[in-house]
Formats: C-alpha cells, sequence, structure tokens
C-alpha cells in the first residue's frame, strides 16, 4: 500500500489532512492495552453482518482519539459543501475538522490512556464508508502506540475540539446540512432525553451513494435509511449508514 492516502479506492471524500499526520496506515484503538491478535467478529448489534476485523487509517483516525463509549461528532468540509455552511460550521475557525463532546466526558477525556494498534494493511479492502478498512481473516497487530493527552493531540494536530453540555443542537444542525460527518456512541449522550431523543445508534455517517451501490453496502453489514426522522433532518439524496462496531 502506498504510503499516500489512496482517495481513490474511498466511496465519499476524505477528511482533510491534519498536522503531524504521518504517512497511510491502518489503526484499530482501544483503551486495553493487552491486544494483539484481531478476529473477525459479528457485533451483538447488527447478526446479520458478516464476521469483520475493523481499521480505520491514519487520515480518519482522530475520530477515535476518545474514550471508547464518549458520545462525540466529527465534521468537515468537502466539494457539496455550500458556503453558507462553510460559514456556519467554520467560518469563526481556522480548523479544517471540528470534533465536539460533551462536557460530560472531559474528566475521563483527560484521564484516558489509548493505545494505537497498527495494523498490517496489505490484508484489508476499503469499506463503503470512506475511512474505514475490513479484513475477513484474524489480524495480529505490528505495532502499538500510546495516546495520553486526547485534548492536547488534538491541539497538536490543528483539529478544533468544542465542549458542550449537549451534542444535540450541534447534531440536529449537522445532520441537516452539506458538511461531511461522522458520529459514534450518540446513544451515550447524557443529554438525550432532555433533548427529546429516545434512541441512537452506535455510529452514523453520511455517504452519498448511487442507486446500485446501495445494494452492495448492505451486503457489507450496514444499516441504510432514506432521510432521516424528524427529530433527526437529512437531505433525502444522501444515505445515512449506521455501523454497528463493537
Amino acid at each position: 500500500m502506498d504510503t499516500d492516502y489512496p482517495e481513490r479506492l474511498l466511496a465519499r471524500e476524505p477528511a482533510p489532512p491534519y498536522d503531524g499526520e504521518g504517512p497511510f496506515a491502518l489503526w484499530h484503538f482501544s483503551e486495553d492495552p493487552s491486544l494483539g491478535r484481531f478476529l473477525p467478529h459479528t457485533p451483538a448489534t447488527n447478526p446479520g453482518a458478516p464476521p469483520l476485523v475493523w481499521a480505520v487509517d491514519t487520515r480518519h483516525a482522530p475520530m477515535f482519539w476518545f474514550p471508547r463509549d464518549c458520545p462525540r461528532g466529527c465534521i468537515w468540509p468537502v466539494s457539496a459543501t455550500t458556503a453558507e455552511d462553510r460559514e456556519r460550521f467554520f467560518g469563526q475557525s481556522a480548523a479544517g475538522r471540528v470534533h465536539v463532546m460533551e462536557a460530560g466526558w472531559l474528566r475521563r477525556m483527560q484521564a484516558c490512556r489509548l493505545y494505537m494498534y497498527r495494523l498490517p494493511a496489505e490484508v484489508f479492502r476499503p469499506h463503503e464508508v470512506g475511512g474505514y478498512w475490513v479484513a475477513d481473516e484474524p489480524v495480529d497487530a505490528i505495532e502499538q502506540a500510546v495516546i495520553g493527552d486526547l485534548v492536547a493531540r488534538h491541539a497538536d494536530a490543528g483539529i478544533e475540539l468544542r465542549i458542550t453540555p449537549s451534542i444535540w443542537p450541534f447534531w440536529q444542525r449537522v445532520t441537516g446540512s452539506t458538511v461531511e460527518f461522522s458520529g459514534s456512541r450518540l446513544r451515550n449522550s447524557a443529554t438525550k432525553q432532555a433533548a427529546g431523543i429516545l434512541e441512537r445508534p452506535a455510529h452514523v455517517v453520511r455517504l452519498g451513494l448511487s442507486a446500485g451501490r446501495r445494494r452492495s453496502a448492505h451486503t457489507a453489514g450496514l444499516e441504510m435509511r432514506a432521510g432521516m426522522p424528524a427529530a433527526w433532518p437529512g437531505t433525502p439524496e444522501l444515505i445515512d449508514v449506521t455501523i454497528f462496531v463493537n
């Protein structure tokens, strides 16, 4: 695999590069320091999915610079993002990527010691959702690295980290916009009931798919929905993909 980012293999535009990004590689993030071998598995939340080993590439790794269960939303502009939305979400920032988390998770964020496991790229293939990669066979990690200060990691990368009492006012606007987004562990938000939200999936991304590619995404183990419920407004030409990865 080339060290340059393989954008040609992805189904969506990648996030912009960040400061100190380094070469292309595939990673698994965990708070467990004892991992070594990763076995294909089917998440309990999506029993119809094929067993896979999941990895994220270096470009999209910052989406995992959080405690595992921390609810967060990550956004970046793409070529389809309107000038209005660029101003709306990035107009008061010099950053090309913005991550948002809830204040209730700040202490856990500060205390978290995160382990990055580098995985051999040659056994993986790109997933329908750009930035994610999957393998059908057991995979042994080839390197372990430690991130000890996740807030400083964001600062050093030039990624804006916003801390807010509730993620939902931000997220409801994001999902109805033209920015690219990825949300993780949103169901863990302490403010979801106050926001009138009863249930949320484990991980949500926006993926623009042609009609012909929707079937392949289904076979890859994704739950797909056209449009969004009223409490979560979206645009009908985009498909919302829910990934269940434990």
